[in-house]
């Protein structure tokens, strides 16, 4: 701390020089022509026709050599390298480099040559400062190791790890090739409430507010679900939003308590059709980022060619347990997952006792893109009824490299059946469940206008950028991810 605060001393009195030079060290913009990247990528075409570049960035590295010096500016496309000879900008001009600092932001006019290393460069005839840093980068060979510090100082983190940049960068790429697939498919893009009377959608705690207005109390949304499947209600055939979620749940390598989402819904479909949607949706999406269907994840190679593996949640269960818990009631589950060493709060109704199991002896072993399916109706208050199986529901997960990657159903259409779905949950929250779905009078009623036979999805995106850039915190793909306050 007292070296920082030795540089920042040391910079203030170079901006105090600055200004009694009627230097204005925060000018109001400035007018570029070409980007560092464009500057590279047609080099020698604007040397050849002596076009005069204005180009500007972040002052990244600075060699002086007497007279003349090179420098390296950074910008939001890359590095370009810049040339500055006192007797071409004038000596005094020149001199102001004795004020600069890595960190500062500049621009510069200049003619485009390749230097004998055959670096393109520019050769500056003037230049303006448009920043001036007070606070010094990290040293150049070590970076911004420090994870936490690199996510509280995200932006600093930005400046000095490219392949974080790169990361986010492929984010946006990822997205936009979701987006596109979903348009080109026919889905229309909407938006749904953030702020919520009653959260729904999902098994999670929600974050609550008050809205002073009204005196009344609403959730962040834990899922937008429900006003989504009230859009097929009213008559759209297909819908998906890309939106931010909220669950007031821990923090690991895998949550945030706000992260984004991408929920779609079709009428006419069942968890078949989604399937189908969903293993061609992200086999697009890969190809289309990644330039292939194959990549790497956690030392695997994965492959997202249709189809993908599918198998019945109890099925994949047994295959590597030998538990069959097809036929078993609460106390005889509780007792099998006493037997496989599951250490979990085995107090807990059959549907949670069995996602226990299933996520400590079988999800790990999920490498390659696999659907989970069929799952028991305690586990699926917003499913269909199997069609063949009773006492399960068609709904699916799908698994990647061990990993969750996404939730759907056969959505569940009969009013009555939904009601006494969220008379059950409302059942579990008596037990002491604070995951267990409320009651939403206003959701059954739109059913009861009458709801298509529908399919619907949703994943995070978080985790698809994860496993696509073999990433293994959700932190590092979240600008700003949620930290403990400072201390």
């Amino acid at each position: 701390m007292e070296e920082t605060s030795e540089i920042l001393q040391h910079r203030i009195d170079k901006l105090k020089k600055l200004k009694e030079k009627n230097i204005n060290p925060y000018p109001y913009s400035f007018k570029r022509t070409h980007t560092s990247a464009e500057i590279i990528q047609n080099g020698e075409k604007i040397e050849g026709e002596q076009t005069e570049v204005k180009a500007a960035g972040r002052i990244v590295s600075l060699r002086l050599h007497g007279k003349s010096l090179f420098a390296h500016l950074q910008d939001g496309s890359g590095k370009i390298q810049i040339y500055v000879k006192s007797d071409e900008v004038g000596q005094d001009k020149f001199g102001l480099f004795d004020l600069f600092d890595i960190g500062d932001f500049l621009g510069v006019s200049g003619k485009v040559f390749k230097t004998r290393t055959g670096e393109i460069t520019v050769r500056v005839t003037d230049f303006v400062l448009l920043a001036k840093s007070m606070l010094p980068l990290p040293e150049k060979w070590h970076g911004l190791q420090d994870k936490e510090l690199r996510y509280r100082q995200r932006y600093v983190d930005l400046i000095v790890n490219e392949d974080v940049k790169k990361i986010f960068i492929f984010r946006t790429e990822l997205i936009k090739s979701l987006r596109r697939f979903l348009d080109d498919s026919g889905f229309v893009e909407v938006e749904t409430p953030v702020l919520q009377p009653l959260y729904g959608g999902a098994f999670a705690r929600p974050f609550t507010t008050h809205q002073n207005a009204l005196d009344i109390n609403l959730y962040l949304r834990i899922a937008d679900e429900l006003y989504l499947k009230r859009l097929i209600v009213g008559g759209f055939d297909k819908v998906y939003e890309i939106s931010k979620s909220f669950r007031n749940e821990g923090m690991d390598r895998n949550h945030n308590p706000e992260f984004t989402m991408l929920e779609l819904y079709q009428a006419y479909a069942d968890y078949h059709d989604i399937m189908e949607l969903y293993e061609n949706l992200l086999n697009y999406a890969a190809t289309q980022v990644l330039g292939t269907n194959r990549f790497e994840f956690d030392g695997n190679q994965i492959d997202l060619t249709p189809p993908f593996k599918r198998i019945p949640i109890l099925e994949s269960i047994k295959e590597h347990t030998g538990a069959d818990l097809s036929d078993k009631n609460e106390e005889e589950t509780k007792k099998i997952a006493t037997e496989l060493n599951v250490k979990e709060n085995l107090n807990r109704p059959k549907g949670k006792l069995i996602e226990a199991i299933f996520e400590t002896k079988v999800q790990p072993h999920l490498i390659q893109p696999t659907f989970i399916t069929d799952f028991p109706v305690e586990m699926s208050p917003l499913a269909k009824y199997h069609r063949d199986k009773p006492g399960l529901t068609e709904r699916f997960e799908l698994y990647i490299g061990g990993c969750e990657m996404g939730n759907a159903f056969s959505e569940l259409n009969d009013p009555q059946d939904q009601r006494e779905r969220f008379q059950q949950q409302a059942e579990l929250a008596r037990r002491g469940d604070d995951e267990a779905q409320v009651l939403d009078e206003d959701f059954i009623r739109a059913l009861e206008y009458g709801m298509p036979p529908t399919g619907g999805l949703g994943f995070g995106v978080d985790r698809l950028v994860m496993v696509l850039t073999n990433t293994h915190s959700i932190r590092d793909v979240i600008f700003f991810p949620q930290m403990r306050p400072e201390e």
